[in-house]
């Protein structure tokens, strides 16, 4: 006798990636992308360090109102969130295009091997998330 095979279930959880949505990689995606640690994105929602960490390790999900909240500190619209903040990243990168400075550099970019590619977004990270010190 052949055994039924399990029905389809419409949010896997087995956290595979594929074909559903993982709120909580993408709220700890755009969290670092903004460059803030659990302590600084709790602060801006005023919730506990802990209440970020359950939801990012997917021990706790976000209310409606909390999601909101999520959005507003991480300058994001909470479509963005449960979207991975894909279209986000899309419109970045197609406003960066439009600069000339950028498209001038665009060809000795694709020169670089992937060491030399970290090493100067690294540098560029640095540059845009640290504070500048002035002498």
């Amino acid at each position: 006798m052949v055994a039924a095979p399990p029905p389809p279930q419409m949010m896997p959880t087995n956290g595979n990636g594929h074909g559903h949505l993982n709120l909580a990689a993408s709220i700890r995606s755009m969290r670092l992308r903004n460059g803030l640690s659990q302590r600084q994105l709790a602060a801006r929602m005023s919730v506990p360090r802990t209440y970020v960490s359950k939801i990012e390790n997917e021990k706790a999900t976000p209310t409606l109102s909390s999601l909101e909240r999520l959005a507003r500190a991480l300058e994001a619209t909470v479509p963005d969130l449960l979207s991975g903040g894909e279209r986000n990243r899309q419109e970045e990168v197609r406003e960066l295009m439009q600069d000339p400075f950028i498209a001038e550099l665009l060809p000795f970019v694709t020169q670089l091997n992937g060491m030399q590619m970290s090493s100067v977004l690294t540098q560029v990270r640095d540059l845009t998330v640290r504070p500048r010190r002035s002498a």
